[in-house]
């Protein structure tokens, strides 16, 4: 079986990861099936505390193609699944420090679970952005250099 592994490939660039956890997602019978066949997106996903529950918005899920009036929603909201002190400390320091949880990584774990990589997240200023993509720049005009030699 291909193993399934979904980036949010805009966190890295908008986001300061400063601690990464590993969630569970409560999901439906037709969510893991579109899951396991890779059609799901975590473009414009974000999590936040509703009660003293974490949730996850805006996460795509494509309705699954057999999935008749069973079918689900393509961006509900979905329960993920982290320890009450997890839970806890992610809390404490998205209320205190102005920190946000963002999804990073969709995967599904070696006993078939799907599981959602989340990190407490400090956003980046417009200067930050630019430096990022400076040093890309860089990067990738060393590697050009590297390969003509």
């Amino acid at each position: 079986m291909d193993q399934v592994n979904i980036k949010n490939r805009r966190a890295s660039f908008d986001y300061e990861c400063i601690e990464e956890y590993t969630a569970g997602i409560v999901l439906t019978g037709t969510e893991i099936k579109s899951i396991r066949a890779g059609k799901a997106g975590l473009a414009d996903a974000y999590c936040y505390f509703q009660g003293h529950e974490l949730w996850v918005k805006s996460m795509y899920v494509a309705e699954y193609r057999l999935g008749t009036y069973y079918n689900h929603p393509e961006r509900r909201e979905r329960k993920l699944l982290l320890s009450r002190k997890e839970l806890n400390r992610l809390e404490r320091k998205t209320k205190e420090s102005g920190l946000t949880i963002i999804p990073l990584r969709l995967f599904i774990s070696d006993k078939g679970l799907a599981k959602l990589r989340v990190a407490l997240a400090r956003g980046k200023k417009a200067y930050d952005k630019r430096e990022a993509i400076k040093l890309k720049d860089a990067r990738r005009e060393i590697d050009r250099h590297m390969k003509k030699h």
